[in-house]
C-alpha cells in the first residue's frame, strides 16, 4: 500500500533535495516489491466476479419487467435498474438497512432455503400512498411500523414483483419463488448465521418523484445447488437455446387468434367481361364440372384444406366438413374420412 506523506514531511523532503543533502534517485519508488492481495478468512469470497456478472444480468431483465408492472399497477412512472451486485455476509447486510423497514422473507422453491427482498421505506409509503389513490406522497411518518392493512396492501405488489423474479430466472431455473411473511425488524429475518456469505442486488428504484433502494439478498447456500450455473457461457447459451422455443410459442399462441376468411367454393366458371356486363337478374350461369352430389371445397385464406356438403342450420346456410384435402396443389379430389364431423356456418 502506497503511504501518504503529510504537509511537513512533503516540506522537509523538497529541502533535502534543494539543498543537495539528498538526490532524486534516492526516493525512486521500488517496483520489485510483491503485490500483497488482503484475503479475509472471516468473510471468504464464494462468488466469482463471472457468477456475479451472471446475477447481474438475470436482474437487469427482471428490473425491466419491474418497472413495467410496477406502473401498470401504481398507475405511476416507475423506474427501475440494478445499481450494484455485491457479496457480503449477511449481518452486513441486516446492519445496512434501517429500522423499521419492509422486509420480505421469501421461500426460493425448490431451493432450499429463503431469500429477502428489502424495500425502502421511502419507497414503500409511496406505493401505499398510490395504491389508496393518493398522489405517492410521503409526507407523513416514514419512521413507523406498517399497519395490517398497509401489510397486505405491500403483500399484492411483493407478489407481483416474485412474478418477474421468476421469469428473469428461467434462464437457470424454473424458480417459484413464494411469499412467506412480512418482517419490519431486520433482527427478526435471520434466515442464515450472521457470518454467512449473500449476494445482494441492489437496484435503484424511483416512483414519481420518491426515490429508494430495494434489496434482493440471496444466501449462498440458496444459491450452492446451481452455482455452477451461474457463468456467462451457461448463462448465453442457454439464453439462444430457449430464444427460439419461446419466440415459437409466443407465434404461434398470437396466430391462434387471427382471423381467416373461410369460403365455401360451389364452382368456378370464366366470363368474359363482356358476359358479366349483359347478366340480368333471373340469368342461370352453368358452373363446369360440377354435379350436385360432389363435395365443395372448403378454402381457408387461399388454401383450399377441406371437403364439405351444403346445408342448412336453423334458418342459416352452413357447409359440413366430410374429408381433409391431403395434397393441396393437386386438382384432383379425393375422398377421405374424417373422425367425427365440424360443421360451419
Amino acid at each position: 500500500m502506497n503511504e501518504v506523506l503529510s504537509q511537513d514531511e512533503i516540506d522537509q523532503l523538497l529541502t533535502a533535495i534543494s539543498s543537495g543533502d539528498t538526490e532524486a534517485d534516492d526516493f525512486k519508488p521500488v517496483n520489485s516489491a510483491r503485490k500483497i492481495k488482503i484475503y479475509d478468512f472471516k468473510r471468504p469470497d464464494k462468488f466469482s466476479k463471472e457468477q456475479l456478472r451472471t446475477v447481474s444480468n438475470m436482474h437487469e431483465t427482471f428490473a425491466r419487467l419491474t418497472t413495467t408492472s410496477l406502473s401498470a399497477q401504481l398507475r405511476s412512472l416507475v423506474h427501475v435498474h440494478v445499481a450494484s451486485v455485491d457479496q457480503l455476509t449477511y449481518e452486513e447486510f441486516i446492519r445496512s438497512i434501517p429500522t423499521p423497514t419492509t422486509l420480505a422473507v421469501i421461500n426460493m422453491d425448490p431451493l432450499k432455503g429463503n431469500a429477502v427482498l428489502e424495500i425502502d421505506p421511502a419507497i414503500t409509503f409511496c406505493m401505499i400512498d398510490r395504491l389508496f389513490g393518493g398522489r405517492g406522497a410521503t409526507t407523513g411518518n416514514k419512521n413507523r411500523d406498517l399497519t395490517d392493512i398497509e401489510q397486505e396492501v405491500m403483500e399484492t405488489v411483493i407478489v407481483r414483483i416474485l412474478a418477474n423474479i421468476r421469469e428473469a430466472w428461467t434462464q437457470v431455473i424454473d424458480l417459484r419463488p413464494r411469499f412467506a411473511q412480512i418482517e419490519t425488524n431486520p433482527q427478526f429475518a435471520q434466515i442464515v448465521p450472521p457470518t454467512e456469505m449473500v449476494v445482494l442486488v441492489t437496484l435503484e428504484t424511483k416512483v414519481g418523484d420518491e426515490e429508494g433502494m430495494m434489496n434482493f439478498c440471496i444466501p449462498y447456500l440458496v444459491l450452492e445447488p446451481i452455482i455452477s450455473k451461474l457463468s456467462s457461457q451457461f448463462w448465453f447459451s442457454s439464453v439462444r437455446k430457449s430464444s427460439t422455443t419461446q419466440y415459437l410459442g409466443t407465434i404461434k399462441q398470437q396466430l391462434t387468434t387471427v382471423d381467416m376468411d373461410v369460403v365455401a367454393e360451389i364452382g368456378t366458371i370464366n366470363l368474359s367481361i363482356r358476359d358479366v356486363l349483359s347478366l340480368r337478374v333471373g340469368d342461370v350461369v352453368r358452373l363446369s364440372s360440377v354435379k350436385v352430389g360432389d363435395p365443395l371445397t372448403l378454402s381457408v385464406g387461399n388454401k383450399k384444406k377441406f371437403y364439405c356438403q351444403p346445408g342448412v342450420v336453423g334458418k342459416k346456410m352452413a357447409v359440413q366438413i366430410t374429408g381433409k384435402i391431403e395434397n393441396i396443389e393437386s386438382d384432383e379430389f379425393e375422398e377421405l374420412s374424417v373422425e367425427g364431423e365440424d360443421t360451419y356456418e
